[in-house]
């Protein structure tokens, strides 16, 4: 697992998302019976969003893991090369970095759109 297309397809995700979001708003804008419309297209974006974080935090958490199980079996004298574990670390390390941006940007939006005057 790559990381870098870890958090490439978790941008993808977003701006497929963006899209979505943008033709339920039109549609919702042109529904005259909007209330309805409205509560069940915000109960399909949190299972869409759901859905992401927890796929994006399953592959970290594996990563992490892997890291982990690589670094004690070295330390307990396995033939693993330590070059094998560092980058595991590295991986894993940068996987979470990701993931924590990502999360702080996305809370980020979501302070910026509640504070937005109506």
């Amino acid at each position: 697992m790559n990381p870098v297309n870890d958090a490439s397809s978790v941008l993808a995700q977003i701006r497929s998302y963006q899209a979505k979001i943008s033709d339920q708003r039109t549609a919702v804008t042109n529904d005259l019976d909007g209330v309805n419309s409205t509560s069940s297209q915000t109960i399909n974006f949190n299972n869409m969003v759901g859905k992401a974080f927890v796929d994006s935090m399953r592959q970290v958490n594996a990563l992490q893991s892997e890291a982990d199980t690589m670094m004690t079996q070295f330390e307990m004298g396995a033939d693993i090369p330590l070059t094998d574990v560092v980058m595991a670390m590295q991986k894993s390390s940068l996987a979470f970095e990701a993931t924590l941006q990502v999360r702080n940007k996305v809370l980020k939006a979501y302070e910026d759109i509640m504070n937005m005057p109506v």
